[in-house]
């Protein structure tokens, strides 16, 4: 199927918000004339500004597939993990739910008082991973008509003022117009007989007024209806950071935390059938479980065979995916940062590994992954995901250091 024209996409989402030119703009930090110019057709964006179209899909409250279709006809990769594609002349195959999910489930319905938990992932893994899995074992365990999906919006109208009629919409609950409307409704909910769940997908996305609202309203239902609303909240750094560094969010001092496991060959076999496990194994080593650099390993070995390439070589390609550039350029573009991580560089060991890194440096590393935390005996220690992410950041430092002054 041919890729859609951005002009034709960015135009068509535009005008579903009513979106001017010069709030996508002021948004995205380019000039208007930039804006009616991508919407006329008559340029691109630049390679260096997929930051700015994925701040646009966000302004424009896309859906996960619909931001990865809009990058996708700029040219740029998506941003996230496809979900498998749609086949209308055929019935979908069932859905395999990893055991990942059914243990996360477990643990989160054993919770007292309060079955509330932080799901907290690495970069590029998707918020949440598996979504359709968590939906699917959601309605298993509590009912279609007991599973709520949140996803705060970007931006929600001026000054927020539709952000709760947004979210209320997400949950199928009608004439919500106030965040009072949105509590009550919810409640009425809960006063059905089981307890119902909610998925909340990047809790942390939008302004800081209407998610302290969203967070006291979830807490406040917690506390008036025990154990009927069970709560899975899905983020990354930023949620991490509301949590160990924000303190006022009670909701999320009362939250259990959640990371995700590491990837696994049976992860890879679910998404790559036909590949044998030899191959699925090299691919799993050399990009150190980071899911990105797995799928790029599959499709080097699945072209070049599992003897074509060695593993210096899969990892001198893998060092050169844009997406480790695009990590690596905004942390190492101060010098001190560079002189910090080239002496990290060459450790096997680079710190022990805690539930939150004080260090905003080796932070950043990690929640891009970058860095992973793995276990040793005498405790989890934070090293490099991979020889190819050490590669890149050697190859993005002799870069910026070439740079005339």
């Amino acid at each position: 199927m041919p890729v859609p024209e951005f002009s034709d996409l960015l135009s068509r989402h535009m005008r579903r918000i009513r979106a001017s030119a010069g709030g996508v703009a002021s948004e995205i930090g380019i000039s208007r004339e930039a804006v009616n110019n991508w919407r006329a057709g008559t340029s691109r964006p630049s390679r260096r500004h997929r930051d700015r179209v994925l701040a646009c899909a966000n302004y424009l409250r896309l859906t996960e597939a619909e931001c990865n279709a809009l990058l996708q006809s700029a040219g740029f990769e998506p941003e996230y993990p496809a979900e498998g594609a749609d086949e209308p002349a055929q019935s979908p195959p069932p859905l395999t739910v990893p055991a990942a999910v059914t243990a996360l489930f477990d643990r989160l319905q054993q919770l007292r008082p309060y079955p509330v938990a932080l799901l907290l992932t690495q970069a590029h893994w998707g918020q949440p991973p598996e979504r359709a899995a968590m939906l699917a074992e959601a309605a298993r365990r509590y009912g279609q008509d007991r599973v709520l999906h949140l996803q705060p919006p970007f931006r929600a109208g001026e000054g927020d003022e539709d952000y709760f009629a947004l979210l209320a919409a997400q949950c199928g609950l009608e004439g919500v117009s106030s965040d009072a409307g949105f509590e009550v409704a919810l409640a009425r909910r809960l006063q059905q007989p089981g307890p119902s769940f909610c998925l909340v997908s990047r809790f942390e996305q939008g302004a800081a007024g209407p998610r302290d609202v969203l967070a006291g309203i979830l807490r406040s239902l917690s506390e008036m209806h025990s154990g009927k609303l069970h709560l899975l909240i899905c983020g990354g750094a930023a949620l991490a950071d509301l949590k160990y560094q924000g303190g006022d969010l009670s909701l999320l001092n009362i939250a259990a935390t959640e990371s995700w496991p590491e990837l696994c060959v049976n992860d890879l076999q679910r998404h790559a059938t036909g590949l044998s496990d030899p191959i699925l194994q090299r691919a799993l080593h050399v990009s150190g479980g980071h899911p990105l650099l797995a799928q790029a390993a599959l499709n080097l070995l699945a072209g070049q065979g599992s003897d074509g390439l060695d593993d210096a070589a899969l990892d001198q390609t893998l060092s050169t995916h844009p997406r480790l550039w695009e990590a690596l350029l905004p942390i190492l573009r101060e010098p001190g940062a560079r002189a910090t991580v080239n002496g990290w560089l060459p450790r096997e060991r680079i710190a022990p590994a805690r539930p939150y890194l004080m260090d905003p440096l080796l932070r950043q590393l990690y929640w891009e992954n970058l860095l992973a935390a793995r276990s040793h005996a005498d405790g989890a220690w934070l090293e490099w995901r991979c020889e190819a992410i050490r590669l890149a950041v050697q190859q993005v430092n002799e870069g910026l250091e070439a740079q005339p002054a």
